[in-house]
Formats: C-alpha cells, structure tokens, sequence
C-alpha cells in the first residue's frame, strides 16, 4: 500500500515537469524509500527537492514511519530508458553487448537503437603501415547488456 501511495505522489509530482523522469523507486522492508530522477536537461537540487516535499509532504507519519531519498542517476550509472540514450546523443559511450563492447559517440537513439561512431586505425588494404577509418555500429536496445557515459578528466 505505501509502494502504490508513494508512486502515485511520485506521478503527480513529476507532471509539474515534463522533463524529468522515474529510473527507478525502491521501498525496502523497513520503509527507507528511494526515489532516483533522471531528466532531458539534467537533474538539480531544486528538482530533487520539490519531489521530496511532494511525496513527504502527503505521507503521515503517524501511520507509516518512513525515511526518503531522492536523488538523480549519477553521471557513470549505467542508463536503462531509451528517454536517457536521447538525452546523450554527442556523447561517448560504452556499450557491452552479446557481440562484443563498442566505445564510441553516439550519434543518434531512437526508440529501437542506437548509432555509434569512431575512428580506428587499421592495416592498408596494399602495402605497409595503418590508415584510419571510420567504423559505425547501429545496437538495437534488446541488444545492450550495459551502456554507460565515458568521462573525460
């Protein structure tokens, strides 16, 4: 019953904006509820805020004693909503699929897949030395088995 009452405080709460939206929502045995956001320009502080007041501020906690986090997908977990892919495009990533692990920019995601593109030096075709390419890969989701961000320092 707290799960259904959270979800639908977590509903109202993101219609106020279009451009975020639910990863994922854990309430574990002992009512410590986590809410983790994702959204099509990032995250903020205030968002998390305003999500937490909605789902605290309606909850009793004379009837259920509970604690309540709320925070955004950080920037290395792994993404799991095509929404997430779209939001990236421009971006490296690494993919882990069935086939093999592909690094590269991701270039376009649409609600099937994803396009990935780089560059690889490989051996001429005639004669000595190396000459670089440029390799493509289209990943159905069905296909991704992990897919992060890669970060540059």
């Amino acid at each position: 019953m707290l799960k259904q009452k959270v979800a639908n405080l977590l509903q109202e709460g993101l219609k106020e904006d279009a451009s975020l939206f639910l990863i994922d929502l854990d309430i574990s045995a002992d009512n410590r509820i986590k809410v983790v956001l994702d959204g099509d320009h990032g995250v903020t502080v205030e968002d998390c805020m305003r999500i937490s007041r909605a789902i605290e501020h309606n909850l009793d906690r004379e009837e259920e004693d509970f604690s309540l986090e709320v925070a955004s997908a950080g920037a290395t977990a792994p993404m799991l909503l095509p929404r997430q892919y779209k939001k990236n495009v421009g971006r490296k990533l690494e993919v882990h699929t069935q086939r093999g692990t592909f690094q590269g920019n991701l270039t376009q995601a649409n609600d099937k897949g994803i396009v990935l593109e780089w560059k690889a030096r490989e051996p001429k075709p005639v004669g000595k030395g190396k000459v670089t390419v440029k390799k493509r890969e289209e990943i159905d989701f069905s296909e991704i088995i992990k897919a992060t961000v890669v970060l540059k320092f």
